[in-house]
């Protein structure tokens, strides 16, 4: 294996150029992102600004009930100078609670219950998330940005339909690490939102909580080929394996083409 070198700079600017180009091949102006607060979604946001105009890019706050670090969010927002709107997704996925979630009490003997999950209750917020930046982005006539990176695909800590679903993935080629090193090339983004710790704001864990791995060790086995610990790497594997129906890749854009 060719010895890794990454050069955030050099990745940074081919990313703006892939934008670009792709905005004039398909002949649009305007992107629409959802905005977390977290370092995936702030540095898309600021990727999109440097290539189209911060005029042109949307941001869309999206919290189910009460997200207490949207103060971050509108940070990234302010910072970046581009448009912003907040859409409450609580009142919809109550909504789909309600009407799905029967506790057996059928309405026809011939019908099915529907068992509480909280797994699959946790993945319709990413979902309603997607459908209402569709629903936006059809509206302004643009499109939409993924926000996605390579670790977190790699091991399937995705939703499929929600977070996986974009009209181009700006992150898809980059580590979570690389994503930071990217970030912190970009003055206009505040310092502590590029290294803030990676949630998902719906399940009170951090990601590597959830995981049970540290995004380091993805890292270093997907550009290594190893961790450096048999039994992490063997985590990491069976979990990219289980995890291959998620990755029907969308329009990966490539950081290491030479602009």
């Amino acid at each position: 294996m060719a010895e890794y070198r990454f050069d955030a700079v050099k990745a940074r600017d081919a990313l703006v150029q892939e934008i670009r180009e792709l905005a004039q091949k398909q002949h649009f102006s305007r992107v629409v992102l959802g905005v977390s607060g977290g370092k995936d979604s702030t540095v898309v946001a600021a990727l999109c600004a440097r290539a189209l105009g911060r005029e042109n890019v949307f941001g869309v706050m999206l919290p189910d009930g009460e997200q207490k670090d949207i103060a971050d969010s509108m940070r990234v927002c302010e910072a970046l100078g581009i448009q912003k709107r907040v859409v409450n997704i609580g009142q919809m996925h109550e909504a789909l609670r309600l009407v799905t979630d029967q506790k057996g009490e059928a309405h026809g003997a011939d019908e099915f219950a529907v068992p509480v999950s909280r797994e699959s209750d946790i993945n319709v917020g990413p979902r309603l998330r997607m459908t209402t930046l569709r629903y936006i982005a059809q509206a302004l006539d643009a499109r939409l940005a993924g926000t996605g990176n390579k670790s977190e695909s790699t091991v399937g800590y995705c939703t499929k339909d929600g977070d996986t679903s974009c009209d181009f993935a700006t992150l898809l080629n980059l580590t979570s690490v690389e994503v930071v090193q990217v970030g912190l090339t970009m003055e206009e983004l505040p310092r502590e939102l590029v290294e803030k710790t990676p949630t998902d704001g719906l399940s009170g864990s951090s990601d590597e909580e959830r995981l049970g791995i540290s995004y380091q060790d993805i890292h270093l086995y997907i550009r290594e080929g190893t961790c450096g610990k048999p039994e992490v790497d063997e985590k990491i594997r069976r979990k990219e394996q289980s995890s291959a129906h998620k990755r029907a890749m969308p329009l990966a854009l490539d950081p290491f083409r030479e602009v």
